[in-house]
């Protein structure tokens, strides 16, 4: 019997793609789709040659790919125009696919008042039931349990949420037609090494869509550079060994810079008519500059002495449609962990929950929302009327908010620092 990759090299010696092949013969989408699926044939005989030099064993990279196919129904991809001779790529494969990611969202979504009593109590069992190992985790790292659980409760609900897909079928379909494919191409040999050096199965490697993975969502090169193996068995499995898992998110936040004991940010009050265009890191101040334009805690806390001196600067995902905080630099490192203010300000909140109790002292406006090209429009339009909105991504982060707010005061109206749709209107009709 020919091995597979025997026969995969044959399939490569006649990719001539005439339209006398029976899969080429078909009509409209299936007939790409087949095209397409001869030209990833190819690109894995590269792939591998790639994979083989930089230490993937042939017997690891055959055993892993073998029965990979692309999945068309997954977020973020595009597909790829096939050259002259070859099917035409279909209408409907050429429509938007990027996903919209929930930390871009309105933020009153991402903030769900049941989900976020539901984690503070699944938080608070499993405080008690990993309680030994929690303890352990801190002593080595420095990283306190209730942040370690708010990560573990965010990614996978404490390992409720089931990972629908495999890590190496995900990647490879990513790294040939994704959006991003030298990032995941680097993803998909870093998962091969993982394979290689028995950690987990190829099976066994579920992951999202984006090929993060386990409990804790590693990416292959997060797992690579800060897993570990805290149970001694020689694996370090972050899929089935939670002790691994947990260990390994703490190992993240410390090499990142998690500073023990301290606060990862404050929400706070904003006085009237306080200028909501100093959001951002470039803003930064110390907590008793803020408090001196008027900046103060909310339910009447107050800011220790000793915390006085300490730099912070201004987050406010709704502008002022919603709360605001105080952040300081473990606010930065949950944001290495995932490079987004909700992100942060949710797993932060949630660790809190889960210690103290409680929830913001200001709700979530119903803020209108966005597909992500009409933000970049919206960017785009700012930026060309002088308000630098930062990367044009579609995605309404802190200097995106800001520029909003100048471009808002430039133009007489209401500066709420967070887009209205009258101003995506604006920016598109030629007035700008």
């Amino acid at each position: 019997m020919r091995s597979f990759w025997a026969g995969l090299l044959a399939q490569v010696a006649g990719l001539g793609l005439g339209l006398s092949s029976p899969a080429i013969a078909q009509d409209g989408k299936g007939a790409y789709r087949a095209a397409v699926a001869k030209n990833f044939t190819g690109w894995l005989v590269q792939l591998r040659g790639e994979a083989v030099s930089r230490g993937i064993k042939n017997e690891t990279f055959d055993a892993a790919m073998k029965g990979v196919k692309l999945d068309w129904k997954m977020p973020d991809l595009a597909p790829p125009e096939l050259g002259e001779g070859q099917p035409a790529r279909p209408r409907a494969e050429k429509k938007d696919r990027q996903k919209q990611q929930a930390e871009f969202d309105r933020p009153a979504r991402y903030f769900p008042k049941k989900g976020l009593r539901w984690l503070t109590r699944l938080g608070r069992e499993n405080l008690v039931k990993w309680k030994d190992t929690l303890e352990a985790i801190e002593k080595k790292y420095g990283v306190e349990p209730q942040v370690v659980l708010a990560i573990w409760g965010r990614e996978t609900a404490f390992g409720r949420a089931k990972l629908p897909y495999n890590a190496v079928e995900a990647l490879a379909t990513l790294a040939f037609m994704g959006r991003r494919q030298e990032k995941f191409r680097e993803e998909l040999i870093v998962a091969l090494g993982i394979l290689q050096e028995g950690h987990v199965t190829r099976a066994g490697m579920r992951s999202s869509w984006a090929g993060a993975m386990g409990h804790t969502q590693f990416l292959p090169s997060d797992f690579r550079n800060y897993a570990v193996d805290f149970n001694g068995d020689g694996r370090r499995d972050i899929w089935g060994t939670i002790p691994d898992a947990l260990a390994s998110t703490a190992n993240f936040l410390k090499q990142k810079g998690w500073q023990k004991g301290k606060a990862w940010g404050y929400e706070v009050r904003l006085p009237k008519g306080f200028d909501c265009t100093l959001e951002g890191k470039a803003n930064a101040r110390t907590i008793r500059e803020w408090a001196g334009l008027g900046v103060a805690r909310t339910f009447g806390r107050k800011f220790l002495e000793k915390r006085l001196n300490e730099k912070t600067h201004l987050v406010a995902p709704a502008g002022t449609l919603g709360p605001a905080f105080l952040v300081l630099e473990n606010f930065e490192v949950f944001r290495a962990y995932n490079k987004a203010d909700l992100y942060a300000l949710y797993v932060g909140h949630v660790a809190d929950r889960i210690r103290f109790g409680g929830n913001f002292e200001r709700g979530w406006s119903q803020v209108q929302s966005f597909k992500r090209d009409e933000m970049k429009r919206l960017q785009i339009a700012a930026t060309k009327a002088g308000h630098d909105a930062g990367k044009i991504d579609g995605l309404i982060g802190s200097r995106t908010r800001s520029a909003v707010g100048r471009w808002q005061k430039s133009l007489g109206q209401k500066v709420t620092c967070y887009p209205p749709r009258s101003l995506l209107k604006f920016a598109t009709s030629g007035q700008n």
